[in-house]
């Protein structure tokens, strides 16, 4: 945003002297002599009228640039109510099948990694005044995004994520956790999120759990775990466990429309003030008055000592 005003405002006040001084001091008569003027001398007298213009007009630019004119642009980032979320996403080997495909059978197009992405940017689109942040996990865990406003980049890392990106093999949701929880290190929002998906069971962690959920509670963040698929293929009292211990919730889903509605639900959670940052960029504009202040006095000058020596 642009705004243009002064700096000093009150120096326009020195106007008043100026025009006082117009009707009660004398003028003088003496001229102010320019050397060798004399190339000029046939040039026409001014009128009176173009000579008080020059002169005031000279007096106006000249306080106006004594104002100091100033443009400020600003750049807010406004106070938002919304959440710091950290999405915690599986890419094990098991979800590049879909929801109702045989282990054994071919994959699926529609596999559960393709919808969980689907959705994920679906529920990133709607949360317009969020921080998100994103960690993916297999065989390991790391982070694919810090915390940002910036939609469209995490979307174009989901976009770029595929099943097995971290390894095939396992699914270290105590090290997911972990790393989620580190990106709230130096977070100041109220609300603190982390929606972990997956399909599968804790294998072949580096992090303990008690480590991970101490973490956890000592930053005040609400672990919301989904599992998708069906009975069996997820430790569901596990996935429980931690959201109760961090007070957030446990969901399931069978079949694409129900994690839709999962993340829906997510959705319509409470909403919370963040940090704001605000930037002023200020461009003085004083120049331009002061020029054509300077050069009507000059003119205004060369006028005077004409209409004196003609």
């Amino acid at each position: 945003m642009s705004d243009i005003h002064f700096e000093y405002p009150w120096v326009f006040g020195l106007l008043w002297l100026f025009i006082l001084c117009g009707y009660a001091c004398r003028a003088r008569s003496e001229a102010i002599v320019f050397p060798h003027l004399d190339i000029l001398l046939d040039t026409p007298a001014a009128s009176s009228w173009k000579m008080r213009l020059l002169k005031w007009l000279s007096i106006v630019f000249a306080i106006t640039a004594l104002a100091s004119p100033i443009q400020t642009n600003k750049l807010t980032i406004d106070n938002k109510e919304g959440y710091s979320i950290v999405l915690a996403l599986d890419a094990s080997g098991s979800m590049k099948y879909g929801f109702d495909d045989s282990y054994i059978g071919s994959f699926s197009q529609d596999s559960k990694f393709k919808l969980s992405q689907k959705m994920v940017s679906d529920f990133i689109k709607k949360r317009v005044n969020d921080q998100i942040g994103l960690v993916v996990f297999g065989n390991f865990a790391y982070v694919a995004s810090p915390l940002t406003y910036d939609k469209n980049i995490i979307k174009q890392i989901i976009a770029k994520l595929y099943a097995t990106i971290a390894g095939a093999n396992y699914t270290v949701i105590n090290d997911a956790l972990f790393q989620a929880a580190k990106l709230f290190e130096k977070n100041r929002a109220k609300s603190k999120i982390i929606i972990l998906l997956t399909d599968g069971q804790s294998r072949g962690d580096n992090i303990p759990f008690d480590v991970s959920m101490r973490m956890i509670k000592d930053m005040g963040i609400k672990v919301y775990t989904i599992g998708i698929g069906h009975k069996g293929d997820f430790n569901k009292a596990y996935l429980k466990l931690i959201a109760n211990k961090s007070g957030g919730k446990f969901f399931s889903a069978s079949d694409p429309k129900t994690l839709q509605k999962v993340y829906a639900k997510i959705d319509t959670l409470e909403k919370s003030k963040i940090q704001n940052n605000k930037y002023i960029k200020k461009d003085y504009l004083y120049e331009l008055p002061l020029f054509i202040a300077f050069m009507g006095l000059l003119f205004y000058t060369y006028l005077l000592n004409r209409r004196a020596t003609a």
